[in-house]
C-alpha cells in the first residue's frame, strides 16, 4: 500500500488532518491501534457511539473512497525509503507514503507508590478507556487522583456509568487551580465543559494540594491513604484511578528521525509554524508536539494537512485559533506542574518496573537509566520502559529514553516480511 498522505493516529488531530487531505483529493491512509477511530478522547465503545464533531469526521471519512482506515494496527518499525512496517491481528505489511502526518497523541504518566500494582488501580485515562470499552463500575466507590483536567473527565465518565465518586484528589495547590479556572474565560468552550462537570460532580469531595500515599488491600484494593498538608485521610474505595498528567508520544516521530525539544509538556516533537518537523515531508500535530487538549489538536491537524498540501494561505488563517489554545495549554501546565515531593512516594520495595518485577530501591542504586537496565533488566519487558522509564526520568532526574524497534511485541512472520520486500 502506498498513499499520498499517511496519517498515524485517528484522534482529533489525525482525523482533522485526514479530512482536509481527503477533501483535496489525496489518497489518504490512517493507521490507528484502536478498534474504532476517535483516539483516547473520542474513544468509541459499546455504549459510546461518536457524537458531535467526532461523529461528523467519522462519517465524512467513511464516505470517502480515497481514504483507507487501518484500525487495530500498530507501527512496528520505521523503514528506509519512506516506509513503515505495521501489524494488525492478522498480518504484517509495509506501507509507503509521500507525506507523513504524525498524530500519535500522548500517553498517561504513572508514578510508583505503595500498592499501585493492586487489582483495582488504574490510570485516570485508563479508567475512562475501560468504562467506555464496556467495563461496569455501577455501584462501585471510586477515587480519582493525580493532577490535571483529566481527573474531572474521568470522574464524570465514572459517575455517568453509576459509580459513586468518593473523592477527586488533586496534587496542585488550591491557588493554582483557582488561577487556572479563572483563565478559562479566554476559551469559552472550555468554560462550558468545566461548569457542566463541576455541576454534575457538585457533591463529590475535591481535595486540592493532596496526593495518594498508598493504595491499601491484600489481594484487591480496599482503601486509599491520602496526604493533605499535615493531615492523613483514609478513603474506602473499590477503584483508584491515578494519573499524573500526559506525556507526548514521540516514538514513531523519533524513529523516522524527527528532532525533539523540551517544552512544558516534556519531550515533544519539534515543529515549525506549519507543523513541519525537522524531516522533509513529515508533519506532526496534536499532543505529540505538546499536550494541549482536543481543540488545539484539531486545529493543528488541519494546519498540518493544509501545509502538506501546499496551501499555506489556508494554514495561516488558522494560526490565531491555534495560538489561543496554546495559551490555554501553557496556563494548564503551569497550574498543574508536578510537586517535587511526588518523587519520594515509592518505598524501596515498591515495584517500579512491573514487566520485570524490579523494585524502586534496586533502580535507585544506579547512576543512569542505561546502568539500571544493564544491572536489573528494568525497562526490558513487553512495554520497553514506556511506563517505568518515564517514572524513572521524573523520580531520578534521568533523561527520557526512546525504545528500539520493534516498538511493540510482533510476530516473527511480520518481521520477516521486511526482508521479503527488500
Amino acid at each position: 500500500m502506498n498513499f499520498d498522505i499517511l496519517v498515524i493516529g485517528a484522534g482529533p488531530a489525525g482525523m482533522s488532518a485526514a479530512h482536509v487531505a481527503a477533501n483535496a483529493g489525496s489518497t489518504v491512509g490512517i493507521i490507528d491501534d484502536n478498534a474504532l477511530p476517535g483516539g483516547q478522547i473520542w474513544r468509541q465503545g459499546p455504549d459510546h457511539p461518536p457524537t458531535g464533531r467526532a461523529k461528523e469526521l467519522v462519517g465524512a471519512l467513511a464516505q470517502r473512497p480515497n481514504v483507507t482506515l487501518l484500525s487495530g494496527s500498530r507501527v512496528v518499525q520505521a523503514l528506509a525509503g519512506q516506509r513503515l512496517l505495521i501489524e494488525d491481528a492478522k498480518r504484517g505489511v509495509t506501507i509507503g507514503y509521500n507525506t507523513l502526518i504524525l498524530a500519535t497523541g500522548a500517553r498517561e504518566r504513572f508514578l510508583p507508590y505503595p500498592g499501585w500494582t493492586l487489582p483495582g488501580v488504574t490510570g485516570a485515562g485508563g479508567l475512562q478507556a475501560l468504562v467506555k470499552g464496556g467495563m461496569s463500575v455501577h455501584g462501585e466507590r471510586v477515587v480519582i487522583a493525580g493532577t490535571g483536567p483529566l481527573l474531572w473527565a474521568a470522574a464524570a465518565t465514572a459517575r455517568e456509568h453509576g459509580a459513586h465518586v468518593a473523592a477527586i484528589v488533586e496534587q496542585a495547590a488550591p491557588q493554582s487551580v483557582l488561577r487556572f479556572a479563572a483563565g478559562l474565560v479566554h476559551t469559552p468552550a472550555k468554560v462550558l465543559q468545566a461548569l457542566r462537570m463541576r455541576f454534575d460532580l457538585r457533591r463529590t469531595r475535591y481535595l486540592c494540594g493532596a496526593h495518594v500515599l498508598e493504595a491499601g488491600g491484600e489481594t484487591q484494593l480496599t482503601h486509599v491513604r491520602v496526604r493533605k498538608g499535615s493531615e492523613e485521610i483514609r478513603i474506602d474505595c473499590d477503584r483508584l484511578a491515578c494519573g499524573f498528567g500526559l506525556l507526548p508520544n514521540v516514538l514513531v516521530g523519533t524513529a523516522v528521525g524527527c528532532r525533539v525539544e523540551e517544552n512544558l509538556s516534556g519531550t515533544s516533537l519539534m515543529v515549525d509554524a506549519s507543523q513541519a518537523t525537522s524531516v522533509p515531508n513529515v508533519y506532526a500535530a496534536g499532543e505529540c508536539t505538546g499536550v494541549g487538549g482536543m481543540e488545539l489538536s484539531s486545529v493543528e491537524g488541519r494546519i498540518a494537512a493544509y501545509a502538506a498540501l501546499g496551501n499555506d494561505v489556508a494554514a495561516q488563517r488558522l494560526f490565531p485559533e491555534r495560538e489561543r489554545y496554546r495559551r490555554f495549554a501553557a496556563r494548564m501546565h503551569h497550574a498543574f506542574a508536578l510537586d517535587p515531593t511526588l518523587r519520594k512516594l515509592a518505598a524501596p520495595d515498591t515495584l517500579l518496573c512491573r514487566c520485570e518485577d524490579v523494585t524502586f530501591g534496586e533502580v535507585a542504586r544506579h547512576r543512569s537509566w542505561r546502568d539500571a537496565k544493564l544491572h536489573t533488566r528494568c525497562g526490558m519487558g513487553p512495554c520497553q520502559g514506556k511506563i517505568c522509564g518515564e517514572a524513572a526520568a521524573f523520580c531520578f532526574g534521568w533523561p527520557s529514553n526512546g525504545q528500539r524497534p520493534p516498538f511493540s511485541p510482533a510476530r516473527i512472520e511480520t518481521l520477516l516480511c521486511v526482508k521479503s520486500n527488500e
